[in-house]
């Protein structure tokens, strides 16, 4: 028998804080604006509105890169679509691992044919400079590929060192700044990044769906390099350059084509998300990216002060952790995933657990984009409290609270 879809109420999801490690709740401004009238894919209005979110993105990024658009896809569509143009089958690639997101750059490097090598921290620790150079002296590497801020640890790696080494061995840079991207130090130009992709669910505030990228004029002439353009859009003019790029959807060669002035037509962009992720910067831009940062820095203080507060342990070292994620270590006695559903059916509140070897023995709590505010932190603290003295973990009454406001006064 076949379900009739007249049974279907409207789509009404419950009301919740979205305090883990991300997707968290979207800016209400930029759910306002994805609601706005779509157009056709070369109305002038659209193509400006493109221009525009190419300009705003050059300055979330700090950078003066032409090639700075959206990859539409979430943000892992981003790394697929920077990895895939610049890997060509059998180069080497170096990832630093550090968390799961550094294992994830190896296989997404994998799947494109590179050979992979690695360098491992222990969870909790990032790299120094020297130990990245020593591994790139010994690879000897096409491309580093290096996540900035991994959620699964919570840990933040420090960068500004490491575009002068690549540059010095010959070797590009790409970096997913998913994660950190608006709410961390981050310096694209500065740094000497050559790719950096992100996504909009973070500390940009916007939904997953949307992939920022940006690529220096070094990483452009790889790219370029390899270009390919499809049968039925190609001219006579157009000449067929190096090893075609394994992916269509995320060749980067036809979609720096799409967005620039030859508008040649590859996939039918996303309006509604180029809508939110316009205002996720515009919004950012507005607010000013050192007042971002520090936003995210104070709310992060405050709840990293206020899980102590409770008498929690804090993991990882709290000296490299992002601003926008806190890793807190389940109290023995505790049911991890019992006090998590607790946050969630009576307070409405979502924390996260983690992955791999934290599994089960960490929460994350983030509080970053339009969750990084004084009363999501100092709500979600007082929660913490009721659902651990429930399950009978011994906390100091208001010490969650009183330890943010400290940091707030």
């Amino acid at each position: 028998m076949t379900h009739s879809s007249h049974g279907f109420d409207q789509i009404n999801p419950p009301s919740r804080l979205l305090m883990g490690p991300g997707p968290i709740n979207a800016d209400p401004r930029v759910l306002r604006a994805m609601s706005a009238a779509l157009v056709g894919q070369y109305d002038p209005a659209m193509t400006a509105c493109m221009n525009e979110t190419m300009a705003l993105y050059r300055e979330v990024f700090r950078t003066d890169n032409e090639q700075t658009f959206l990859v539409d896809g979430t943000s892992r569509a981003g790394i697929e679509a920077a990895l895939m143009s610049l890997v060509e089958p059998g180069d080497r690639v170096l990832v630093p691992v550090f968390g799961r997101f550094g294992h994830l750059l190896c296989e997404i490097a994998e799947r494109c044919g590179a050979e992979v090598h690695t360098i491992e921290a222990q969870w909790g620790q990032v790299f120094t400079p020297e130990q990245v150079e020593a591994a790139i002296l010994a690879v000897r590497p096409q491309v580093l590929a290096v996540v900035q801020g991994d959620t699964s640890t919570t840990m933040c790696q420090p960068l500004a060192d490491l575009g002068e080494i690549c540059r010095r061995h010959d070797v590009l840079l790409y970096c997913d700044a998913t994660a950190s991207l608006g709410g961390n130090d981050f310096e694209l130009d500065a740094w000497g990044l050559d790719v950096v992709t992100a996504g909009l669910q973070k500390c940009l505030a916007g939904p997953s769906g949307s992939a920022p990228i940006s690529i220096s004029p070094r990483a452009v002439a790889v790219i370029d390099g390899r270009k390919h353009i499809e049968a039925g859009i190609r001219t006579d003019d157009d000449e067929e350059r190096g090893a075609r790029i394994a992916s269509n959807y995320f060749d980067l060669a036809m979609i720096m084509d799409y967005w620039g002035e030859k508008r040649l037509n590859h996939h039918t962009e996303a309006t509604t998300m180029l809508y939110g992720a316009r205002e996720c910067a515009r919004l950012l831009v507005q607010e000013g990216l050192p007042s971002a940062v520090e936003r995210h820095r104070l709310h992060g203080a405050a709840m990293l002060a206020g899980v102590q507060g409770l008498g929690l342990e804090v993991f990882g070292d709290v000296t490299h952790k992002m601003n926008n994620v806190v890793a807190v270590v389940i109290p023995d006695g505790v049911d991890g995933d019992g006090a998590r559903a607790a946050m969630l059916d009576d307070f409405g509140i979502e924390i996260g657990t983690s992955f791999g070897p934290l599994h089960g023995k960490v929460w994350r709590i983030g509080t970053m984009g339009y969750n990084a505010r004084k009363d999501a932190v100092l709500v979600t603290l007082a929660a913490l409290e009721q659902v651990l003295r429930a399950g009978g973990a011994p906390v100091t009454a208001g010490g969650g609270v009183g330890a943010a406001q400290e940091v707030y006064a």
